[in-house]
């Protein structure tokens, strides 16, 4: 479904903003590929370039693979933009550039939804999803595109069904640029975390599309060039559980009709791991990893912030009944919690030992608006405001101490050895039991010749060149004599970006938590 289009057609100019550095960037892997420059194409941007009225001139650009020039300014009629709170002294800086040629621009996506008052400088803000207040906007832009004399705010009240949502626009995007793929299935979550803004900003009761415009969406993905992975960004996979089987049959059909050659991947609560029908069917469809936020290994602090979900299962359990599945889990870990003591961090190192999960995002606490921890923390006088913090959370232990615990965390966790060892585990106990598919559609020369170019990148650049050579070639030799050509490339690809971004974290390069007001130079540049 498209916005209907009345008046004049204008040309319409979407950025996306670069990203700081973050563990979610994957930046250091990207010489270790062929030509990949940014993490996942931006599915709300690209969404709203589909729902533009068809006679629309629409452009793209996405600041992660190159900048938007004078020529692009100059060819616009109006700027669009969205992006997540990291981004935002990047939103700003593209509106402030938009505005050197008198152009309006507006902003969307959930950074302005949450914080309207991040964004004095842009002419429209578009506040909550898909909807009325997306129509009023490009009805306002087609009968004048100049700058309103102040700024307007849009509020959507009637969010657009997403079985009406159209297609993202992947077509505008430069879809091989990118490391994953990205797709939609639902929005919102049951669930009512303390720390997060979810059910906030999209509700609790999840919203679907049909499996039918998922197919035809991953269609499009192959399309557009789309190799390697596709990463359901869903807030939570099961937020509706029947969805979710009724999904997988598809999703199945789908694999076998394409021979399998994209590897799928989500986001889900733990408590999935109840659900062995569901896992049995994630694992006909291909799905290999699931983001699972664990935030903690302590009961009283899951209890605390509203995550009893999480015990539903004793975690390590959980974790174990994943990997049986062939799933490897990806965890979401909080420090910074009211409940943490002086020992948190190394009882952290020890759960991460034990569990043997390679991935985990450790992150400092934020409280972000339009959550319950924001309230809370309001009415007890906690929020600090100074953006030379990592967190605005007043924490009850020292702040130094915190920041510290987190420094060397990151440090400890991610040395190669460590690291690679965790790997190891993986390959050995929970990648044997993927299902293991040999189409010809995986075999294609441009299949094989991709993974030859990333095999040559990685010894040499990390073999060769790098500074972990005797644990990676410890590693990669004996991957080489089982014949794990694919796990060696899978592993390293992440396992490098790891490494060198926590080696940032533990010298203080980098924030300790991905939400702080606390401004860092974009560091993924568009050049």
């Amino acid at each position: 479904m498209r916005a209907q289009g009345t008046g004049n057609a204008r040309r319409i100019l979407c950025v996306f903003p670069r990203y700081t550095s973050s563990f979610g960037t994957f930046e250091y892997s990207y010489p270790l590929t062929d030509g990949v420059q940014a993490f996942m194409p931006p599915q709300g941007l690209l969404l709203i370039a589909a729902y533009l009225p068809e006679h629309w001139p629409v452009r793209f650009i996405d600041e992660n693979i190159r900048a938007a020039t004078p020529e692009d300014f100059e060819w616009a009629e109006a700027v669009l933009v969205s992006g997540m709170h990291i981004q935002r002294p990047q939103m700003n800086d593209i509106c402030r550039r938009a505005h050197a040629y008198d152009l309006a621009v507006a902003i969307g996506g959930p950074s302005v939804s949450a914080c309207p008052d991040y964004y004095p400088s842009f002419d429209y803000l578009h506040v909550g999803e898909l909807g009325d207040a997306t129509n009023d906007l490009i009805a306002r832009l087609a009968r004048d595109p100049s700058r309103p004399e102040q700024q307007v705010v849009l509020k959507t009240a009637d969010r657009l069904d997403m079985t009406q949502f159209p297609i993202p626009a992947y077509e505008l995007a430069d879809i091989p640029r990118y490391f994953l793929g990205s797709i939609q299935y639902s929005s919102g979550c049951p669930y009512q975390c303390e720390f997060c803004d979810i059910p906030g900003l999209y509700g609790r009761n999840p919203r679907l599309k049909s499996p039918q415009q998922i197919t035809a969406e991953l269609d499009k993905l192959l399309e557009c060039g789309i190799m390697g992975s596709v990463y359901f960004v869903d807030d939570n996979f099961i937020g509706n559980r029947k969805a979710a089987l009724d999904l997988l049959p598809h999703l199945i059909e789908w694999q076998k009709k394409t021979g399998y050659v994209l590897r799928f991947s989500c986001e889900a609560t733990l408590n999935i791991a109840k659900r062995p029908e569901i896992l049995a069917g994630m694992r006909e469809a291909f799905f290999g990893t699931i983001f699972c936020g664990i935030e903690t290994p302590d009961p009283v602090a899951l209890k605390a912030m509203h995550k009893d979900h999480n015990m539903m299962v004793p975690i390590m359990e959980a974790i174990q009944t994943l990997n049986s599945f062939g799933m490897e889990v990806v965890s979401g870990i909080i420090l910074g919690l009211d409940t943490d003591k002086p020992e948190t961090g190394s009882h952290l190192l020890e759960f991460i030992d034990a569990s043997q999960i390679p991935l985990l995002t450790i992150n400092l606490l934020q409280a972000l608006p339009k959550t319950p921890l924001w309230d809370r923390l309001k009415r007890e006088n906690r929020l600090i405001e100074d953006e030379g913090r990592d967190s605005n959370v007043d924490f009850f232990l020292p702040y130094e101490d915190v920041v510290a615990t987190w420094r060397a965390c990151m440090g400890s966790a991610y040395e190669p050895a460590k690291l690679l060892e965790r790997y190891e585990y993986q390959i050995r106990e929970t990648y044997p039991k993927r299902l293991r598919p040999r189409t010809p559609q995986q075999a294609t020369w441009k299949n094989i010749k991709l993974g030859l170019t990333m095999l040559r990148n990685i010894f040499w650049k990390v073999g060769i060149l790098g500074d972990y050579k005797r644990e990676f070639w410890k590693f990669a030799l004996r991957r080489l004599a089982r014949g794990e050509i694919e796990y060696l490339i899978a592993s390293i690809m992440v396992a490098h970006h790891l490494i060198n971004f926590a080696r940032d974290a533990s010298g203080g390069q980098t924030n300790a938590s991905y939400y702080s007001l606390k401004l860092q130079e974009a560091s993924v540049p568009a050049e």
